[in-house]
């Protein structure tokens, strides 16, 4: 049964013509309805809001509404969970084409859930990424909850790791069941803290327990939450965890395409006419997508301060140069 705030909600949102909101609110009252062992009621209303959604979808808007937190982690989960609602799209990342075209694969089976299961197949929906830092993992889960409608579940791996026998399991538990009554996006960032090998020869025990805990619930899960696990060090996991996923996404550094199309999309109320951006991408190769962001609002900046519309090439590399980090 829905609850007095979904219901004030869902009113709310028909009012505002507010369809990604309204949707949003449906799906929770269907997980809260699947959690108390209403599973036909569950996947009609699954099934309707995947219908209807298809019928009124269109472009997003310029301003989108972010969806009204309905229920934010209370009690135990307080600690281990931080709740958030991205407005990240997928059309403002600049990807490689094939980390594009799993991502996009991704979200047509969600949307399209109900199509799936009414021939017995289940949506992508936990996803491990794997690549250097700034790469564009962590905004994928922001992308993919903005995008869905959800909210994004960030868990706290320093509140959910204790040096106590028992208790971090315990704890990963409470974030599983989460995932049943509260229909959304969970990521676990820099995911190798959990998922560390255990044949590593500094492994200890209890590090060993959680991962084999995390394996059982990742086995036993059939939510309709996505699972997005993050990490910089694949090579540091455990080999099991891969065959646990739908899909293993690697986000490699960004190419000449990528590297040009990015710095173009940041300086694009500038003129660049002035700027060889083959010569400039030649200077950016090694460069994450989050230091070529940095190094691009740096030049924005410094234009606007000195009162000029236009950037020359020569400030774009020198950005480029002091973005370029002390690497080992």
């Amino acid at each position: 049964m829905a609850t007095a705030d979904q219901l004030k909600a869902l009113i709310r949102s028909h009012a505002e013509a507010d369809n990604g909101r309204f949707y949003s609110v449906a799906l929770q009252v269907a997980a809260q309805e699947a959690h108390v062992g209403h599973g036909r009621l569950s996947r009609e209303l699954v099934e309707l809001v995947d219908r209807y959604r298809a019928r009124t979808s269109g472009p997003p808007t310029a301003t989108p509404v972010p969806p009204t937190p309905i229920a934010a982690p209370r009690g135990d989960l307080a600690g281990l969970l931080g709740a958030t609602y991205p407005e990240v799209r997928l059309s403002e990342m600049v990807l490689a084409p094939d980390v594009l075209a799993r991502l996009e694969e991704v979200l047509t089976e969600q949307r399209r859930a109900g199509d799936l299961r009414r021939h017995a197949l289940e949506p992508v929906r936990k996803l491990l990424l794997v690549g250097p830092p700034g790469t564009g993992k962590t905004m994928t889960a922001n992308m993919l909850a903005a995008t869905l409608g959800w909210p994004l579940f960030t868990v706290r791996l320093d509140t959910l790791i204790t040096r106590y026998l028992g208790e971090t399991a315990a704890k990963l538990r409470l974030v599983f069941d989460a995932m049943s009554t509260s229909r959304g996006v969970y990521l676990f960032d820099e995911f190798d803290a959990l998922g560390a090998d255990r044949a590593t020869p500094n492994d200890v025990g209890e590090i060993r327990r959680v991962l084999n805990s995390f394996l059982q619930f990742m086995e036993q899960d059939s939510s309709d939450s996505v699972i997005v696990a993050a990490t910089n060090h694949a090579s540091l996991l455990d080999r099991a965890l891969f065959r646990r996923f739908d899909f293993a996404i690697e986000y490699p550094l960004p190419g000449a395409a990528e590297i040009i199309k990015l710095l173009q999309s940041r300086l694009a109320t500038l003129d660049t006419s002035d700027v060889d951006w083959t010569k400039v991408a030649e200077a950016a190769v090694g460069l994450s997508q989050a230091e070529l962001v940095r190094s691009a609002n740096q030049v924005a900046k410094r234009a606007v301060l000195a009162n000029r519309k236009s950037v020359r090439e020569s400030e774009v590399l020198a950005a480029l140069t002091c973005g370029r980090p002390l690497r080992p």
